[in-house]
């Protein structure tokens, strides 16, 4: 449930909750042509720090560049207003929800005839996106019947707000089938991600997880736990998985800004390993907690001060 703070940051500007408002013809509304991003702040003995703030509005800046949009504000300035929405609303740990998004008024379908471009900051308190219960024991999962959107016909790999109707779908879809998530599948039939996290798979030892040429989101939690696990002295590949190594998976997790580390105990009414989070999973999930925390300091240079 999203916890509504005080102000929200448009356009350089600070603007009430409840008045942060943009036109019914906007653009963007009518035909999904914005670019978001999902960053954490988290509460650390040091005080908030936000992991991995530069990762993140970089990647909202190269999602623009997916569709010809010119984001009006540099990368300092993302992240410095990042920071002052943090500040100004007082908060110790939260989400935050930076979006960027052709603002003109009208109802033709190119942009680039009136190419105006807002941006808004938002931050607020969220808890874990699938349930702090998801985190503890692992959530249940199907095989959505929508596929993942391909490069061929999106910019699968930017984070474009008109994706997610693809996501949505498969979310809708497992929620009515009474599943916590689902699974897509890309061209060929091979794994590509959940509808809002990227997946891993653990078996014999080893970590696999799908390659970005299956037109997934490159999250930067993704490339997060493979440094990890990587530190941790575990092997990772990226490469196609099948959907049948699912069903003979040791572990399966999902990870995401807003999923963190969500072990995954069922795919689709098989259980998975014991049925409870394995021992690579919670040795990954801990290590994630430990550097978002601030509690290991090798790490130290993701964590932005607010």
């Amino acid at each position: 449930m999203v916890e509504p703070s005080e102000q929200i940051w448009m356009d350089g500007k600070f603007v009430p909750w409840g008045q942060a408002n943009i036109h019914v013809l906007t653009h963007g509304l009518h035909y999904g042509t914005g670019v978001f991003e999902g960053i954490r702040c988290y509460e650390t003995a040091q005080g908030p720090r936000i992991f991995r703030l530069r990762d993140h509005m970089q990647r909202l800046i190269t999602s623009g560049g997916a569709l010809q949009m010119r984001i009006p504000f540099t990368l300092e300035q993302l992240c410095g207003a990042a920071k002052e929405v943090v500040r100004m609303n007082r908060l110790k740990a939260c989400y935050i929800r930076p979006i960027a998004y052709y603002s003109s008024i009208g109802a033709g379908l190119n942009p680039l005839k009136n190419p105006s471009v807002s941006v808004a900051i938002a931050a607020f308190g969220w808890g874990a996106y699938l349930g702090e219960k998801a985190l503890r024991e692992g959530v249940r999962v199907m095989s959505s019947s929508w596929h993942r959107i391909s490069s061929s016909s999106m910019p699968a790999n930017a984070k474009v707000c008109g994706n997610y109707v693809n996501s949505v779908l498969a979310s809708m879809e497992a929620s009515l089938a009474g599943f916590d998530e689902a699974l897509m599948y890309a061209d060929q039939n091979v794994v590509a991600e959940g509808s809002g996290e990227n997946l891993f798979l653990v078996k014999d030892g080893a970590l696999a997880t799908p390659g970005l040429d299956t037109g997934i989101l490159p999250g930067v939690t993704r490339a997060t736990v493979i440094t990890l696990a990587r530190d941790l002295g575990h092997l990772v590949l990226e490469r196609p998985i099948a959907r049948g190594e699912l069903y003979l998976a040791d572990e399966l997790f999902f990870t995401g800004t807003a999923a963190e580390v969500t072990p995954v105990r069922e795919i689709d009414h098989r259980i998975v390993g014991e049925g409870k989070p394995g021992p690579i999973t919670r040795e990954i999930q801990e290590k994630f907690f430990e550097v978002v925390q601030g509690r290991e300091p090798k790490h130290g240079a993701w964590l932005e001060p607010v």
